[in-house]
C-alpha cells in the first residue's frame, strides 16, 4: 500500500529526529540534505563572489541557507523561515564525574524551561561535539552520538515520600545527577568514554558541548495512529519543515519569485542571545554579504528587505484535554487542525493582519488548514524568534506552530498531518506562486 503524503513526511521527519540529538546534529542533519539538493556549503572566510544557487553556511548550532534563482535582481525580496535547532535538555558540566554514597554520577546543568520531572526513570544516552587538537594548533570539531541507555536519573521510591502524589519539590543541584555506574567517582572517566565513541584520543580533548538525550525512538501513537510521539519536536519539526520547502523552492518546477531563507539558530530555549542565536547579527550579515557578493548596493539591500517576509516557526500549544480551562475558551487548536497562527498584542508574537493574510494565502494554495491562537489572558503567554527577527531586520513576520502536548517535556506529541501541512505552506509562501 502506498504511504499517505502526510505519512511519508512525517517518516522522514522522525528519521531525522532520531539523527539529530544535539543542535550541532540537527545542522549537521540539515547540511546533508541540502548538499544532496545541490546548495554548497560558503564559509566565512571564503570568497563569495558571484555565488548563486543553493548555499548554506553552518556555524556551531546555527544553520544560514538560501537559493537565489537564475538570473534574480539583486533586489529580490527575501521570503526567510526562520526555526530553532535546540531544545530544553541536562547538559554536561566542564567536571563531570562526580556521584555519593557508592554511586558514580555525571554532574549536569539544565538547560532552558525543562520539566524535570519528564527527565525521571529515562534511559539516556550523551551527544554533541567535541574541541580537538587540530593542525597547527587550530581545533577541531568532531560530533558524538551515543545511543547506548547509559544513564538514568532515578525517582525516589514512594515508601520514601508517601507524599509524592501531592507534588514533587526536585531539587535542581541534588536530585538531578543521573547515575551511570557503582563505585568511587574516576576523574575523566566520562571523557575517556565519550572520546572512544567518537574515535579520537582522550587526550586530544581540549573541551566539550555535550547534553543527555532520552534513546527511546521516535514513533507513533494511537489507536489509528494520528499522533507522533519523539523528543525535540520542539523544534525539529520546524527545522525539517523549512529544510524540506527550501530544498522544493529551489528543485521544483515552479522558479521562485523570491530568494528563499532558512535560518535556523541556536539557543532559543535560553533567550537567543549568543553569536548563533536570533539576537546576533548572523542572520542580517550572512544575508547582506550574500546580496553584495552578487554585485548587489545598499539600495538592493534596501529594497529586497523592504519587500521581504518572515515565517517564524516554533512548535504551538493544542489544547490539553485534562486542562482545558488554561487555555482560551474560543481558541483551542488541535492535533491535525493544520498549524495555528499565533497571535499576541503585546508582541510575544510578532504576527498582524498583514502577516496573517499572506499566510492564510499561502495555506489556501497548499490545500493545507491552519488555526489561530492566542494565550488565556490569566495565563504568561510564551515567545519565539519572531518579534527578535522582526524587530532586527524591520521585516513583516507571521509566527505559527505545529500544536502539541507536552511542550518541553523529554517527550512531545504533535499530530501525524501538521508536519506536512506546515512544510506545504512554508514552500509556497518561499516559492511565492
Amino acid at each position: 500500500m502506498t504511504p499517505a503524503p502526510h505519512r511519508s513526511h512525517t517518516d522522514d521527519l522522525l528519521a531525522f529526529i532520531a539523527a539529530s540529538p544535539s543542535p550541532y546534529h540537527v545542522v549537521a542533519s540539515a547540511a546533508q540534505r541540502l548538499e544532496k539538493a545541490g546548495f554548497r556549503e560558503l564559509r566565512g572566510t571564503d570568497d563569495w563572489t558571484g555565488a548563486t544557487g543553493g548555499c548554506f553556511v553552518a556555524r556551531a548550532g546555527a544553520l544560514i541557507a538560501w537559493y537565489v534563482p537564475e538570473d534574480a535582481p539583486a533586489h529580490t525580496p527575501f521570503r526567510i523561515v526562520g526555526t530553532h535547532t535546540d531544545s530544553p535538555n541536562l547538559r554536561v558540566k566542564p567536571a563531570p564525574d562526580t556521584g555519593t554514597a557508592g554511586w558514580r554520577q555525571i554532574g549536569v546543568e539544565i538547560y532552558g524551561g525543562v520539566p524535570l520531572n519528564t527527565w525521571l526513570d529515562r534511559d539516556l544516552g550523551i551527544s554533541g561535539r567535541l574541541a580537538l587538537r587540530g593542525p597547527d594548533g587550530v581545533p577541531r570539531n568532531r560530533l558524538v552520538q551515543i545511543d547506548e541507555p547509559l544513564l538514568r536519573v532515578p525517582q525516589l521510591a514512594i515508601h520514601l515520600d508517601r507524599t509524592v502524589n501531592e507534588g514533587v519539590a526536585l531539587d535542581r543541584q541534588r536530585h538531578i545527577a543521573p547515575i551511570w555506574a557503582l563505585g568511587e567517582p574516576r576523574e575523566g572517566e566520562l571523557l575517556r568514554r565519550v572520546a572512544s565513541a567518537a574515535g579520537e584520543d582522550p587526550s586530544d580533548v581540549l573541551a566539550w558541548d555535550l547534553m543527555l538525550h532520552d534513546v527511546q525512538p521516535p514513533g507513533y501513537l494511537g489507536v489509528d495512529r494520528e499522533f507522533v510521539v519523539a523528543s525535540r519536536l520542539d523544534n525539529q519539526v520546524s527545522v525539517h519543515a523549512g529544510v524540506t520547502a527550501l530544498v522544493d523552492a529551489a528543485t521544483g518546477q515552479t522558479r521562485p519569485s523570491y530568494v528563499p531563507v532558512l535560518a535556523a539558530f541556536d539557543h532559543e530555549e535560553v533567550g537567543s542571545g549568543s553569536e548563533t542565536g536570533a539576537q546576533s547579527p548572523l542572520l542580517e550579515r550572512v544575508l547582506s554579504r550574500s546580496l553584495a557578493a552578487r554585485g548587489g548596493s545598499e539600495e538592493d539591500w534596501s529594497r529586497a528587505l523592504a519587500g521581504a517576509f518572515c515565517v517564524s516557526a516554533d512548535m504551538a500549544h493544542a489544547v490539553h484535554p485534562n486542562y482545558a480551562e488554561r487555555h482560551d475558551p474560543d481558541h483551542r487548536p488541535l492535533p491535525n487542525g493544520g498549524p495555528t497562527v499565533k497571535v499576541n498584542v503585546n508582541q510575544r508574537y510578532a504576527t498582524d493582519s498583514t502577516g496573517i493574510a499572506v499566510l492564510t494565502a499561502a495555506a489556501e494554495r497548499a490545500g493545507a488548514p491552519w488555526q489561530p491562537f492566542v494565550s488565556n489572558n490569566a495565563m504568561p503567554c510564551g515567545t519565539s524568534i519572531g518579534p527578535l527577527t522582526a524587530a532586527r531586520l524591520g521585516v513583516t513576520t507571521v509566527d505559527v506552530g505545529v500544536p502539541g502536548l507536552s511542550m518541553h517535556s523529554a517527550r512531545e506529541m504533535c499530530g501525524v498531518r501538521d508536519p506536512g501541512h506546515l512544510a506545504a505552506i512554508l514552500t509556497t509562501i518561499m516559492v511565492g506562486e
